[in-house]
């Protein structure tokens, strides 16, 4: 049995593969070689298919502690007059 380390690990592999096929789709269209767009399809299919069974996997990442930002004002320094 994997860990979830492992699996995090592999899914954000995962993503950046799904990142970077969806980027030559994406740039085989606006060149019009659809041929080329559809031949990576598949690949991304599976790799989608991929990253949403590795998801599902993976207990929920918990979240981020909000911080809060804080206004420092500076000492009033009193006028003179």
């Amino acid at each position: 049995m994997e860990t979830a380390a492992a699996k995090r690990a592999r899914l954000a592999e995962v993503e950046r593969d799904l990142a970077r096929l969806r980027y030559r789709h994406d740039i085989a269209m606006s060149a019009f070689r659809f041929e080329e767009a559809t031949a990576l399809g598949p690949a991304i299919a599976t790799l989608e298919h991929e990253r949403q069974v590795l998801a599902a996997a993976l207990p929920p990442a918990e979240a981020p502690q909000p911080t809060i930002p804080m206004l420092h004002r500076r000492p009033r320094v009193p006028r003179r007059r």
